[in-house]
């Protein structure tokens, strides 16, 4: 067991049509890790060519126009994303596509599990909801 806190750990694939990496949403991630509120872990993205093998995309200039900067995640490796892992979910897109992949800790959740853990409780469960199955939810509450 660690001595320190850390948080759930969480994965995102993401897929973009067309290839179409723009950097948009970029912003919202580097303020979430610099607020403390998620650590990233591993960050990788891909594109899966017509033949279906793939070819890694390096972040530092994602759309290929060489004026977008994302050195802050350039190096983004804690090798829980593996070749094999970047091939699977280049497999689950179209050729021309690209995909991305997240990994990332729940900081703000970490110190309230390690006081729980020191409290004697354990965590025995953990899960997710998707975001379309709570929007469906709250949708239906509303009508």
């Amino acid at each position: 067991m660690t001595d320190h806190d850390v948080g759930p750990i969480d994965y995102l694939a993401l897929e973009f049509p067309g290839a179409r990496l723009t950097g948009e949403g970029m912003d919202i991630l580097i303020d979430l890790v610099e607020r403390g509120i998620i650590r990233i872990l591993d960050l990788r993205f891909a594109l899966r060519q017509a033949d279906g093998s793939f070819t890694a995309i390096e972040l530092s200039d994602l759309d290929g126009d060489g004026t977008l900067d994302l050195a802050v995640f350039e190096g983004v490796s804690s090798g829980l994303i593996d070749e094999d892992d970047l091939q699977e979910a280049a497999g689950l897109v179209e050729p021309g596509t690209a995909v991305g992949l997240l990994v990332y800790e729940n900081t703000w959740a970490g110190p309230f599990v390690s006081a729980m853990r020191r409290a004697g409780a354990e965590v025995i469960a953990s899960g997710r909801i998707p975001a379309d199955t709570v929007v469906a939810a709250l949708d239906s509450i509303e009508s």
